[in-house]
């Protein structure tokens, strides 16, 4: 049986750049990665990401927000901790204490700081996730 990586994705509020992370890297490559994703205020999932993410097959809108200190109380452990805030979140970004092995920012703009209509709100979205997407893709054989 192979050793899956270890992979945390943290959000300020886990509700949406966390959890797409957390779906392309298990879609990607789950046979070498288990990805989890948390937040350091917990809110509620963003129903654009849910709906921008159903678009390309990915369905997260049976997911829901946990917390970082749940999971350093749970006694969880990481080989990477990778945080996805913006530039200007990055400051409330949270670090996730204990034994990873690697921690990485990549940052990504908020779809909850996106303004204007719904559709232009999912049409912000869409390029977020997609670069998500492309960043992970990027980065599978650098994290094995």
């Amino acid at each position: 049986m192979k050793i899956k990586q270890k992979i945390l994705f943290v959000c300020i509020h886990n509700s949406a750049r966390s959890q797409m992370a957390e779906a392309f890297l298990n879609q990607l490559d789950g046979e070498h990665f288990f990805a989890e994703s948390a937040g350091l205020e917990p809110g509620k999932l963003n129903p654009i990401v849910v709906k921008a993410m159903q678009e390309i097959g990915l369905d997260l809108s049976q997911k829901s927000t946990q917390s970082v200190s749940d999971l350093i109380k749970a006694g969880k452990t990481y080989d990477y901790v990778i945080t996805v805030c913006d530039g200007a979140s990055g400051e409330r970004c949270p670090i996730f204490p204990g034994n990873a092995v690697q921690r990485l920012h990549w940052e990504f703009a908020d779809p909850s700081s996106l303004s204007g209509t719904e559709a232009e709100k999912l049409a912000g979205t869409r390029i977020i996730r997609d670069q998500i997407k492309n960043k992970i893709e990027q980065n599978i054989k650098f994290l094995l």
